[in-house]
């Protein structure tokens, strides 16, 4: 079976830009100061601890997920097709 690149890393980006607005956005309702989430302003370019940065953390974490979702999925593969060829 080979997985789509394409779906996988759709996938994989929504889950995780999700997850960071709604973490984002959970966290500052509940009127925490966001000493551990307002990291991610190191690897995400815009990102802060506010209701705007949470929407550029939905954008860059759909980057970040659909890179790794892409990633994970062209390695499984390779790593699928390398074992069919050496079973037969």
């Amino acid at each position: 079976m080979e997985l789509r690149k394409g779906a996988l890393g759709f996938s994989f980006g929504l889950v995780w830009g999700v997850a960071v607005m709604l973490g984002t956005w959970w966290l500052l309702y509940m009127g925490s100061p966001g000493g551990t989430i307002s990291k991610l302003g190191a690897f995400y370019y815009g990102y802060s601890y506010s209701f705007i940065g949470g929407i550029i953390g939905l954008i860059w974490g759909f980057v970040d997920g659909f890179v790794c979702g892409f990633l994970v999925a062209w390695i499984y593969n390779m790593f699928n097709k390398s074992s069919k060829t050496k079973t037969t």
